[in-house]
């Protein structure tokens, strides 16, 4: 007889042991496990880890067995894997109509149970009698089915399991999400039952998209239908929310040991080394015990004290919930749970951690309980027990515990037997993980993306073959076929497709970059689908090419981050006729073209080549799912043919504006042109009109100007006193200097704005940063150095935004320049779009006034006068204004009758006056346009779903409430429009506005993230209003103005300025004048947002440490040389500079770091904090951790109660001064509720003292050395909320900056001066 290894008898034991633990709480007839004797309720996650133990030791018996009864061994474990996984498959089954509902609604009611019974694989409770939605479960599943299939084991048998299972991937590939009750079934920490979006299952479903991805069910068995398929763009999102989250588990757990699971095994969903190794440790920081880790900090669960409150609940004895404030008493006796000692044992031995293997297995051997037979088992948790609760609340980690719960525990039973097979080598890692998930966060080889550019046609060919740019046409390109990524959406809801089951397939609607980067095969032929971007049928966005080419970047660099996939990637782009401005290539699409031929582009190696010679080392994915029965489906073979690019523009774009039809079935299916042909973007001078629109020309000009009254936004009450009073200066016309620059109008007469602001002409810069020449600004001076004039230069050529590099607001702008010579060749000054009498800014053609005040003004007038009209008007402006007279008198749908073939409505003239200005780029008609037909940005939904999932509360329109709308969870594309429109009430250009923002909001988070740190709610109406101010301040304007020129900017400057604000970079303005596109000689002119060179920035500097400024002197004297007067300007400038910064801060509603963990420690020492009309109590400490996201949100909301940004501002400088007093432990604890309004207005009036006491600025305004003197109200100096604006333009720091005076108030109002003896002396200086 053969004597048995050593091995051998350690499998026996593992089994003998797996038998007395796992197995006998199996019911024999379904497979299931139960978790306790008490209840047949079998829980999904207990089962799958319970499944696990059986299959690691069926592959420890595989591997090393010594007789033939170690073989059977091996099968009948294997064989007991299958069916315990297909009992939980089949259950799963039966409720497969929740799944198909689920898909489209993701409600709480339609989610998948957690638990069925064992005895008969049904549900065991009511859809509302149990936390049923947990995705990680679910998601574990899909995980160890992709697993064991891996390593050889079929556990689906049919198509039909294949369709399901391919549907419970898109059951949870929308984690990111969804809000769910987590690992511990509870939800939100109280345990109210209230869902959240929690980082374990996010990571859990990532890792199961990610292991399920492209696998053959059917193991070596199967074919192209038994294969799954995922979209890869899901995982990037999960990934990214996942990382954006840890190591925090939800808004109401600011750590979870449960996250030990998703970065380690079995998940290993973490790729990032940074955030993997920062989550553990801050979970063995603050969670590791002596006999375990805490589930989370005050987690009540098993507690002594948690049976009490329970039971002394009188008015709902039966509760299984917490009140808020009872939070605070499971603090320091949380129990602690040996199961989170193995998995950081399966994490050392993963990685290869010796010294980690043996530390944990040791801690866990002690903490083994031994049952009545003998065996060694896991405990639940360790309790502190009821006699020795008082000694642990003093001496935390003090007491000895008490094994709790259930013993044996399964889920901790089974997870010690594979930590044990492993550490004794009966089975490897890489046989537990076949899919070798575990080399995730491995370094990746440099990613090499391909590029193949592609020519609408033969006459886009030749444009770019005038640059050197030699490129196949899309239809040379065959036999590969080219489609939009529209397509592809179409085609992918075909897959999960099941009739019998009554399964829809993929109801999704959007197709991210990495899916389009791919190359497809369908019987035979390739396809392959260009950006979605790219596509005309969006949104007004995709025809700005400036933006077009910015997104392309950010699709290159997003792919070399998130790209997974065998081979490479394939990025396939078109360039169209609408990419052709002035018959050239638009600059920017050709800038980046020209990149990817020099093989590199923002550090990305680009390999750019005929999209035929690419095939070979593209990723090239089979659409399986469509070569079966869905082959014949003729909807999908419409879809394609149909679809097929031919033409990349809309066909309504393509029949409106290019007014050409690729073919008769074109021209019957899409509207015609109704309006004249556009020659002129704004009204000619009198005596120099087109024959076309003399005749009209008189009686249009009552029309014209329409659009110019009612968007407007309160933003001059923020800028500076002293640029108000040079606005004030100018419009009075007493500069001579701005005489001059009227009489030197080329119209040869002054202008006057609409609100008797001189118009000044504005410099076209043709140079991406020249320097303008001033002629007779500046006097001549000799004796200045070289290197002084140069630095001079340099500084001067640009206008500076926010500066975090400490550059004041406006250190240089651009000054009114005289034109030297009206004939200059290489620049010419311009007046506005209606040129005899506009304002200096650039005046917009779509912002139209009051309604009422509009139908008043033209009551008289004809619509059919108006319509006649309408047919000789040829200029753009004129057919704006009479189109949107007749909106508000008709609305949309009254037939005008301006074609007498067929019925023509307002709605299809506001739609070609929509295509046309996208045509000529009039961006702010465009805007509008959109806003009056209500068109909703593609994406919408998502975008603001982008932010929300990341923890950023969203809210649009202007404080205070209800005006301003906060948006707290993802809503339908229709409800979220409403509520936008809503929120901006007339102003539907701000509607547009405000939904373009959202979509480079959510943009800039996806790419930069850093940008929003301490920044929890995202206030679009804020936003767009320092927007406005900044550029009220850059172009030197009112607040209307600004704002008219907020909605002329490009979409790309649009998001390059909202880009500077977030940032805090420079950034200039600029005129620019373009030929409108497609050739056409019309003048095109705009505002331009300029980034100011690195060199320039320097400069500014440089000049600012080598001038002495000194504001008082130079207010008093008259300049005389060079430098008086540039220490002047910098002077002026330096004005409002801390004002501007508070005010952008408390716009974004940016915090210092670790601010809101500052004031739970003040409310910790205080019985409260007063903000505004927010109430701050310390019981929410009790309830709360310092951390945790729902203190942050309380202590944001307390906030932003306060509408004057820069108030709010001063407030969390108040706050952090206090939080130096209580970190410092100068008291112990404030006796009164602390009021933050009060000590600002303190210290403003310490301020006011000091300012008086030394001749400060404040004397012009609200300091006096009369002590009877009385501020007025409103203050002279605009300052708001009684505040003196010097004050809020004071910097924090110094002898005299706001924290001093914030600190002695401080010291003042709550008694910290008498807890020092009197011998002290209290530094006030911030250190």
């Amino acid at each position: 007889m053969r004597s048995r290894r050593n091995s051998g008898v350690r499998l026996d034991y593992f089994h003998s042991l797996l038998e007395r633990t796992i197995f006998k709480n199996q019911n024999p007839v379904t497979g299931l496990y139960f978790s306790n004797t008490e209840s047949n309720d079998a829980w999904v996650r207990d089962n799958v880890y319970a499944i696990m133990a059986v299959w690691a030791l069926s592959m420890s018996y595989r591997k090393q067995a010594d007789l033939d009864e170690d073989r059977a061994k091996a099968y009948n474990l294997e064989q007991d894997v299958v069916r315990s996984m297909r009992a939980l498959l089949t259950s799963m089954i039966k409720q497969v109509a929740k799944v198909e509902k689920f898909k489209h609604t993701q409600s709480l009611e339609d989610s998948l149970h957690a638990k069925y019974s064992s005895v008969t694989g049904h549900t065991c409770v009511g859809d509302k009698e149990w936390g049923h939605l947990q995705v990680d479960a679910t998601s574990l599943y899909l995980l160890m089915l992709s697993q064991m299939t891996a390593s050889g084991l079929q556990i689906v048998f049919t198509l039909d399991e294949v369709d399901f299972i391919q549907n419970l991937v898109f059951y949870i590939e929308n984690a990111y999400r969804i809000p769910d009750y987590g690992i511990w079934e509870r939800g939100d920490k109280t345990n109210h039952g209230q869902p959240e979006l929690n980082a374990s299952s996010i990571g859990m479903a990532k890792a199961a998209m990610e292991a399920v991805n492209e696998l053959d069910l059917f193991c070596a068995r199967g074919g192209a239908a038994s294969v799954i398929h995922i979209k890869s763009d899901k995982v990037a999102q999960c990934q990214a929310i996942l990382h954006s989250m840890l190591p925090r588990e939800s808004s109401s757990k600011e750590i979870d040991a449960g996250l030990l699971s998703v970065i380690g095994f079995p998940a290993f969903a973490v790729d990032d080394e940074n955030i993997l190794n920062y989550t553990r440790d801050t979970i063995v920081s603050k969670l590791q015990g002596q006999y375990g880790c805490k589930r989370f900090l005050r987690d009540g669960y098993k507690t002594v004290k948690e049976h009490e409150q329970v039971t002394i609940h009188e008015k709902d004895p039966a509760r299984m919930y917490y009140e808020p404030a009872e939070l605070k008493i499971f603090e320091n006796i949380e129990c602690e749970w040996p199961l989170f000692y193995v998995y950081l044992m399966l994490d050392g031995i993963f990685t290869g951690n010796k010294e980690k293997t043996s530390e944990y297995f040791d801690a866990i051997d002690e903490l083994m309980v031994y049952l009545p037979d003998g065996s060694k088992v896991m405990p639940e948790l360790y309790y502190v027990p009821e006699e020795k609760v008082e000694l642990e609340y003093r001496s935390p980690s003090s007491q000895v515990r008490k094994a709790g719960g259930r013993i044996p525990h399964l889920w901790s039973q089974a997870l010690y037997i594979i930590a044990m097979l492993l550490k004794e080598n009966h089975v490897t890692t890489g046989e537990l993980d076949p899919l070798n998930r575990r080399q995730v966060t491995e370094a990746k080889p440099d990613l090499v993306i391909q590029v193949a550019v592609l020519a609408e046609d033969t006459v886009v060919q030749e444009v770019l073959k005038s640059h050197d740019i030699f490129v196949q046409t899309v239809a040379e390109a065959s036999p590969i076929f080219i489609y939009p990524a529209r397509v592809l959406i179409h085609i992918f809801k075909h897959l999960g497709e099941n009739k019998k089951m009554k399964l829809s397939g993929n109801v999704c609607g959007e197709t991210g970059v990495l899916s389009t980067s791919m190359l497809y095969t369908l019987h035979g032929k390739i396809l392959a689908f260009v950006p979605q971007f790219l596509d005309h049928h969006q949104f007004y966005l995709a025809l700005d090419n400036d933006l077009l080419a910015d997104l392309m970047k950010n699709d290159v660099a997003f792919l070399r981050n998130n790209w997974k996939e065998l081979g490479r990637p394939t990025v396939t782009i078109t360039v169209t006729h609408g990419m052709i401005e002035n018959e050239s290539i638009q600059k920017s699409i050709l800038s980046n073209i020209r990149k990817f031929q020099t093989g590199y582009i923002n550090g990305v190696q680009i390999h750019m080549d005929k999209i035929g010679n690419l095939i070979s080392t593209s990723c090239i994915k089979r659409l399986t799912f469509l070569e079966s029965e869905h082959a014949s489906d003729a909807s999908l073979a419409q879809a394609l043919a149909k679809h097929c690019i031919h033409s990349s523009y809309d066909p309504v774009w393509q029949a409106l504006v290019l007014g050409q039809s690729s073919s008769q079935n074109l021209k019957s299916n899409y509207p015609q042109p109704s309006l004249p042909a556009v020659v002129a973007l704004d009204t000619p001078e009198s005596g120099t009109s087109t024959p076309q629109s003399a005749s009209s020309h008189d009686s249009s000009r009552r029309l014209h100007g329409i659009i110019s009254r009612t968007r407007s936004i309160d933003i001059e009450s923020g800028l500076p006193t002293q640029t108000r009073q040079r606005l004030q200066a100018s419009a009075l016309g007493a500069s001579s200097a701005d005489s001059s620059v009227m009489q030197s109008s080329p119209m040869g007469r002054p202008t006057t704005g609409s609100r008797g602001i001189p118009s000044i002409p504005i410099e076209i810069v043709h140079t991406k940063f020249s320097t303008p020449k001033h002629t007779n600004h500046l006097p001549t001076v000799t004796g200045l150095g070289s290197s002084f004039e140069r630095t001079l230069q340099k500084a001067r050529s640009f206008c500076v935004g926010q500066a975090d590099s400490g550059l004041p607001g406006g250190l240089f702008p651009l000054s009114p320049l005289s034109p030297s010579s009206t004939g200059s060749s290489d620049r010419h000054f311009v007046l506005p779009e209606e040129s005899t009498d506009s304002t200096g800014m650039i005046r917009k053609v779509a912002s139209w006034m009051d309604t009422t005040e509009l139908m008043d003004l033209y009551a008289g007038q004809e619509d059919e006068e108006l319509v006649s009209q309408l047919r000789a008007c040829t200029t753009l402006s004129e057919q704006a204004d009479i189109v949107h007279y007749l909106f508000e008198k008709n609305g949309l749908d009254w037939n005008t009758h301006i074609n007498k073939e067929s019925e023509v409505t307002v709605r299809n003239l506001m739609t070609e006056l929509y295509y046309k200005s996208a045509k000529h780029r009039t961006w702010s008609l465009v805007r509008h346009a959109a806003g009056i037909l209500q068109k909703r940005v593609e994406h919408l939904a998502q975008s603001v779903t982008d932010l929300l999932v990341r923890q950023k509360q969203v809210s649009v329109g202007l404080p205070p409430e209800p005006r301003e709308r906060i948006i707290l969870a993802p809503l339908p594309p229709n409800e979220l429009e409403e509520l936008i429109y809503e929120s901006c009430g007339e102003d539907r250009s701000g509607a547009v506005l405000t939904q373009e923002l959202i979509i480079y909001l959510s943009l800039f988070i996806r790419t930069e993230p850093h940008l929003f740190t301490q920044m929890f709610r995202l206030r679009v109406g804020l936003i767009m209003q320092v927007m406005t101010s900044e550029l009220a301040r850059a172009m030197n304007c009112d607040a209307d103005d600004a704002y008219e020129q907020l909605v002329t900017l490009s979409p790309c400057e649009l998001k390059e300025l909202l880009h500077h604000i977030l940032s805090g970079r420079e950034f200039g303005v600029t005129i620019t004048s373009t030929k409108s596109s497609h050739g056409s000689t019309l003048m095109n002119r705009r505002p331009t947002i300029i980034c100011a060179p690195k060199e320039e920035v320097s400069a500014g500097l440089t000049l600012k440490r080598q001038l002495t400024r000194s504001r008082r002197k130079s207010l008093t004297r008259q300049p005389t040389t060079i430098q008086d007067l540039v220490e002047q300007e910098v002077t002026e400038d330096r004005v409002g500079l801390w004002l501007r910064r508070r005010r952008v801060d408390g716009s974004l509603n940016r915090a210092p770091a670790d601010f809101y963990a500052k004031v739970w420690k003040i409310l910790e020492v205080c019985p409260g904090i007063q903000i505004a009309r927010r109430f701050l109590s310390q019981s929410m400490t009790r309830e709360m951790t310092s951390n945790e996201f729902k203190f942050a949100l309380e202590v944001e909301n307390a906030l932003n109660t306060v509408p004057e940004p820069e108030y709010r501002q001063l407030m969390v400088e108040t706050l952090m001064v206090i939080a130096c007093v209580v970190e410092n432990a100068w008291i112990p604890g404030f006796g009164q509720v602390i009021d933050v309004a009060q000590l600002v207005n303190a210290a403003n009036n310490l301020f006011l003292g000091d300012q008086a006491a030394y001749d400060g600025d404040a004397l012009q305004c609200c300091a006096s050395t009369d002590p009877g003197f009385q501020r007025p109200h409103p203050l002279s100096c605009q300052g708001t909320a009684g505040i003196c604006e010097h004050f809020y333009d004071s910097a924090p720091s110094g002898c005299y900056g706001t924290m001093v005076y914030m600190t002695k108030a401080s010291l003042q109002i709550l008694n910290v001066a008498q807890m020092f003896e009197g011998q002290d002396r209290v530094d006030c200086r911030p250190s």
